[in-house]
């Protein structure tokens, strides 16, 4: 019982905050990304795929390395994207600039980790530095450019907050003096299926690759962490196991006497095992029935009421996540019964081996 409610909470845990770090590295990261590779991604492009996929919803990006300079210098990963565009298929960015009612060309968006750190105000210019180099008399030198700080964004997670910032791709290309994309996000609500479909019609030297593509590592080990937890949390069940072999075993040697009168009466040894395996069953069946009640219970309370809060600059939410899958339910409830099954097994087999006429004897 105990077991079995340990970990169905634990599993419940576990699933939540995976699920709420792939929700945010999905946004982040968008469902699928066209990127360039060896040839460029434009306008052209752009019209093509709308026409052909009307459902999906498109956002084309320039992508560059800048450095905002203020106190200090802070190195930022710079998308130029359409704020209308970007708005529809990102939610954290649509909520950053939701109080924002019109957008110069030359106004970023930057996050709040960062912005805390420039101790610089909304609306307030600062210089930002670009990678690319304009001939300054016998030499060359980067760009340099103010720009406005229009709205800051929350993602959850540090390394975003900090390092990425978005531009109106109308003043970047300005900048850049490029009339090409880095590349298109796109949102579809099954990306899995769609990466296919859109492969089959992008030119050769365009690239496409899925959010989970490129975290692959990331969530190879979430679910090894996942599987982990989950084998050492049922030791718990096996462990537990033990005291119906145990109990029953005690019992077997309790009523040594009435199982040599059965047998002797012409009960056999078949019968004899069903009766303790049934037994066994009983007991570990009701254990896991109720730890069931037990989980789905404390799953219940950890997801209707705040009684454990986290700090939101760490792990990205300020209530604990709780989400548990029929699929991890089913295999935790299945497992559970194989041990019962096992665990009493041995009992039954014992007791089918009672040697009537000593037993008899003696008792």
């Amino acid at each position: 019982m105990s077991g079995v409610a340990t970990l169905i909470i634990a599993m419940g845990i576990m699933n939540g905050m995976d699920s709420e770090f792939q929700k945010k590295l999905k946004v982040m990261n968008y469902p699928i990304t066209i990127y360039s590779s060896l040839v460029k991604v434009d306008d052209k492009l752009l019209n093509y795929l709308e026409e052909k996929f009307p459902n999906f919803k498109f956002s084309p990006y320039i992508e560059t390395s800048a450095i905002i300079q203020k106190d200090s210098l802070n190195g930022v990963l710079l998308y130029g994207v359409d704020f209308d565009k970007e708005a529809k298929i990102n939610y954290i960015f649509k909520d950053a600039i939701k109080d924002t009612k019109k957008v110069g060309l030359f106004d970023i968006v930057i996050g709040n980790s960062l912005y805390n750190e420039l101790g610089i105000s909304l609306n307030e210019k600062v210089v930002m530095i670009f990678s690319k180099l304009s001939p300054l008399g016998f030499g060359i030198s980067p760009t340099f450019k103010k720009v406005k700080v229009i709205a800051t964004f929350r993602s959850g997670l540090i390394a975003y907050d900090k390092g990425i910032a978005y531009m109106n791709i109308g003043g970047l290309k300005k900048i850049l003096n490029q009339n090409y994309y880095s590349g298109i996000h796109i949102y579809t609500s099954n990306p899995f299926k769609d990466i296919e479909k859109i492969k089959k019609v992008l030119p050769n030297g365009v690239g496409v690759i899925g959010w989970w593509e490129q975290n692959a590592n990331f969530f190879a080990a979430l679910k090894m962490e996942k599987m982990a937890l989950f084998l050492v949390l049922m030791l718990i069940i096996i462990v537990a196991s033990l005291n119906i072999v145990s109990s029953l075993l005690m019992m077997i040697m309790s009523k040594r006497k009435e199982i040599a009168l059965m047998i002797s009466l012409g009960a056999s040894k078949e019968e004899i095992k069903a009766i303790f395996l049934r037994l066994g069953i009983i007991i570990g069946v009701s254990g896991i029935f109720v730890g069931v009640i037990l989980g789905l219970s404390g799953i219940w309370v950890l997801k209707t009421f705040d009684i454990i809060n986290l700090p939101a600059d760490v792990y990205g939410v300020s209530k604990l996540p709780v989400k548990l899958s029929l699929i991890d339910l089913s295999a935790i409830i299945i497992g559970a019964f194989i041990i019962v099954i096992i665990s009493s097994l041995y009992p039954a087999y014992k007791a089918s081996k009672t040697d009537v006429l000593e037993t008899l004897r003696y008792e």
